[in-house]
């Protein structure tokens, strides 16, 4: 699969959309590094699904610039459509079609010629591990095959990028890690893929960026770890042989919360390389001994919580 170069595969300024008078996009900015998985997380109704609807030509904005590909998706809209693939939170198979027919179908559709039809679906069909169902009706699929199924059919185009809205919504977890392992593939292969998930632990193990919609506006943008980092809560976690290694490394670190049951010490920390080794260096200068070290930072669903005010503990819609 071609890429779409050196520059951004997704650019958005300003964008704004409202539905009467309620303001659905408050002026948006995104920018999608070519070859890179971009997650967009928000509530209900923070305007994830109005954002992937404008950039793949179904909604016209009501204000702001946007480029997919280079092209405006308003006024170049067939070209938007000839560089992009979109699959839905539910998997748009025929389920009387074999596996095999679904992707034959969508490369007439395509005008693509039969006997490149026939090229890009045997292609598919190993790529996603389906080959061995190809000639099995599709309602016969478990979930998982479905999905995959239905990814395959998005890629017949050969898109250079991918929308991905909430496509895990009711696997189970290993056939979601399967699509994990699809998603990945796509991506070595210099696809770029925006991610919408209700899955937080999804966003933290595919995504290069992650930026978060709340009530039509981006509230934070970064990696996963960056993210992390912008709520309270992390702290290293010292283990101590003995009463009297925890009473002196406490008297090195006035701020550390004791926990004298269990012999540990809980010192704020942001978690990086450069906190650890001050503190270290400092705890060496104390002469103090440490038995274990551990990093415990803010997860997701902290950030989400704290950014978005959602009532959530690992998924978000």
């Amino acid at each position: 699969m071609t890429t779409t170069g050196s520059g951004p595969a997704i650019e958005v300024t300003g964008l704004t959309k409202s539905f009467g008078e309620h303001a659905v996009l408050a002026g948006i900015d995104l920018n999608v590094p070519t070859g890179t998985v971009f997650a967009l997380l928000g509530p209900n109704g923070a305007g994830k699904t109005t954002v992937v609807r404008i950039l793949t030509t179904l909604l016209r904005p009501d204000g702001g610039a946007v480029r997919v590909g280079g092209h405006d998706p308003v006024s170049e809209a067939a070209a938007v459509r000839a560089l992009i693939g979109v699959t839905g939170q539910f998997a748009a198979v025929d389920e009387v079609l074999t596996g095999a027919e679904n992707l034959r179908l969508m490369g007439r559709l395509l005008h693509l010629g039969s006997r490149e039809t026939g090229r890009r679906t045997a292609g598919l069909l190993e790529q996603f591990e389906l080959t061995e169902a190809a000639n099995r009706r599709a309602g016969s699929y478990s979930g998982g095959m479905r999905r995959r199924l239905d990814l395959a059919l998005s890629l017949m185009g050969e898109p250079r990028i991918v929308f991905l809205d909430e496509p895990t919504t009711g696997l189970d977890p290993r056939s979601r890690h399967e699509l994990w392992r699809v998603i990945r593939g796509l991506v070595a292969d210099g696809v770029t893929i925006l991610l919408t998930t209700q899955y937080l632990e999804e966003a933290d193990q595919l995504a290069d960026r992650i930026a978060v919609l709340d009530n039509g506006r981006i509230v934070a943008e970064g990696t996963a770890e960056q993210l992390k980092r912008l709520v309270p809560g992390g702290h290293i976690r010292l283990s101590f042989a003995d009463e009297q290694g925890l009473a002196a490394a406490a008297r090195a670190v006035p701020q550390a919360e004791v926990d004298a049951e269990q012999l540990v010490l809980h010192v704020p920390s942001d978690g990086s390389v450069g906190d650890i080794r001050k503190l270290l260096d400092h705890f060496e200068d104390h002469a103090v001994a440490i038995g274990e070290l551990a990093i415990h930072t803010p997860d997701l669903d902290d950030v989400f919580f704290a950014l978005t005010g959602a009532p959530t503990k690992g998924a978000v819609k």
